[in-house]
């Protein structure tokens, strides 16, 4: 990928991706103004401590030869009588393993960008010298490259109970090996307060190690670099914007984790 530029592009694989630099919530604002007029439609957020990232999901991005299947299996095996809930399908065991850490095929993605800039940066200390990200993402002109596209609601994004998704599953992907599908922008089921709180969305890829910034024309994604010496200015606007780790993550750690904050 190509360097950034204040107001630019970045190079990838010969095409060219819409890429901004900002260091404040009103550079933000003016940036994604500019986007929308010349891309409307529903868009969403991913935050990156580290503008190298790239937009693969853990399971992707691992150089392990544990299978997905391997890794269902001992999940269940484990965490089903541990569960406040029982999954009903593998792709509910998929959003309980992607809660807890286990890498997927997931990539979360959220509707408010105030959340996403909050975990590009709620590391800044941790992270100095390092540039973080912004990714927007145009969910529909995504999945247009997968062929879901609805003639008649120009904004339609299927969920996981669609029959769109249905070549994604565990299953599907372990009996058609050879077959390989672009990602594909999705919703789920807001079933617990994290993702609520997050306003959480999802991407999920198929068989194909491809990025999502790298699918297509590129005319899906945009990225806001943020340079490392704006984070902890971010931070603070965020913050003072009602950012917090609590209302991000509505739990029993979190609250003990600002505590333990404020002794510092």
């Amino acid at each position: 990928m190509g360097s950034a530029t204040k107001n630019g592009s970045a190079n990838t694989g010969g095409m060219m991706i819409v890429e901004r630099q900002i260091g404040s919530v009103s550079d933000f604002l003016t940036a994604i103004r500019a986007d929308q007029t010349s891309r409307p439609g529903t868009i969403w957020f991913r935050g990156h401590s580290d503008a190298t990232w790239k937009l693969l999901p853990g399971l992707m991005r691992s150089t392990s030869d544990t299978s997905e299947t391997t890794l269902l299996n001992r999940f269940r095996q484990s965490a089903a009588m541990l569960a406040e809930w029982r999954p009903a399908t593998s792709f509910d065991w998929t959003f309980l393993m992607q809660h807890y850490g286990v890498p997927t095929r997931l990539l979360d993605w959220s509707e408010s960008p105030l959340v996403s800039m909050y975990f590009a940066v709620e590391d800044w200390a941790d992270k100095a010298g390092t540039d973080a990200a912004l990714w927007c993402l145009w969910p529909t002109a995504l999945n247009k490259n997968a062929n879901i596209v609805d003639k008649v609601e120009g904004q339609y994004i299927p969920s996981f109970e669609d029959d769109e998704l249905q070549g994604y599953t565990v299953d599907s992907l372990r009996q058609n090996t050879r077959l390989e599908l672009f990602p594909v922008a999705t919703i789920a089921t807001r079933n617990n307060a994290r993702i609520q709180a997050q306003m959480g969305t999802f991407t999920i890829h198929h068989n194909r190690r491809i990025a999502i910034e790298e699918v297509g024309d590129h005319s899906h994604v945009a990225k806001y670099t943020i340079p490392s010496a704006a984070k902890a200015t971010l931070a603070e606007e965020l913050k003072l914007l009602g950012m917090t780790r609590f209302s991000l993550f509505p739990e029993l750690a979190s609250v003990g984790a600002i505590l333990k904050d404020m002794m510092k």
